[in-house]
């Protein structure tokens, strides 16, 4: 074996494992764990911000008809005004997950305390309603660029958080035609086989409840699984 062989060698392995520590921090460590106990391709629809009345159910109407679970990452203080969303969320098979209670940045990321105090709070919103706390945690914005204290204090908390690698990006549009975030949903996943596609159920998200039908039907004739976690 040759000096030059070797080094190429090298540095094939080093691509390697690049690429999967990259692929590991694109989800966070939960998102992996679950991706490594499916079989052929998977999409998981998740829908942040919620619940709203004007959005929710039109969602909710979609996902029954298509018999396809969901999600659904949820704001405490929504949900406290909207118990019968959530336990409609939970009633038709879906998964109520925690985002956050104020969604206000500055106070939830101002330390690990408050980032925790703010889980909780969220958290005893849907055991009031549910009868039991989830588990499950999507940080505002997503876990790329904040600290590590932050993060690990949200895993050392009994969490795992779940990020994303496909959107609608229903929050970048402004106005957005539903012809857009169909095209955005079948565009921008990073990973073809495993697909945890963002999507928002605010108020003001119409469009993303008049493209949700698109969406399902172009990853089910592709013969996805759909999945909630």
């Amino acid at each position: 074996m040759n000096r030059n062989f070797t080094a190429i060698c090298a540095a094939l392995l080093m691509c390697a494992i690049l690429i999967v520590f990259v692929g590991g921090m694109a989800f966070g460590k939960s998102a992996v764990s679950f991706a490594d106990d499916r079989s052929g391709k998977t999409i998981y629809l998740t829908f942040d911000d919620g619940p709203s009345d004007r959005v929710t159910p039109k969602i909710l109407d979609v996902l029954k008809e298509e018999n396809v679970k969901a999600t659904f990452f949820i704001i405490g203080k929504n949900a406290e005004t909207r118990k019968y969303l959530i336990k409609r969320e939970i009633e038709e098979g879906h998964t109520v997950a925690v985002h956050t209670y104020s969604h206000e940045y500055k106070n939830i990321y101002a330390s690990p305390d408050k980032l925790l105090e703010d889980i909780d709070k969220c958290n005893a919103v849907i055991k009031e309603i549910s009868g039991k706390t989830s588990t499950l945690y999507r940080f505002p914005g997503g876990s790329y660029g904040l600290s590590t204290s932050l993060i690990n204090a949200v895993t050392e908390h009994g969490m795992r958080y779940i990020d994303w690698n496909a959107s609608t990006r229903d929050a970048e549009f402004v106005n957005p035609k539903p012809a857009q975030l169909v095209k955005a949903s079948v565009t921008t996943p990073s990973n073809s086989d495993f697909i945890v596609l963002l999507a928002h159920d605010s108020t003001t998200k119409t469009a993303t409840a008049e493209a949700l039908k698109d969406i399902i039907k172009y990853y089910r004739n592709l013969d996805y699984t759909f999945s909630a976690f």
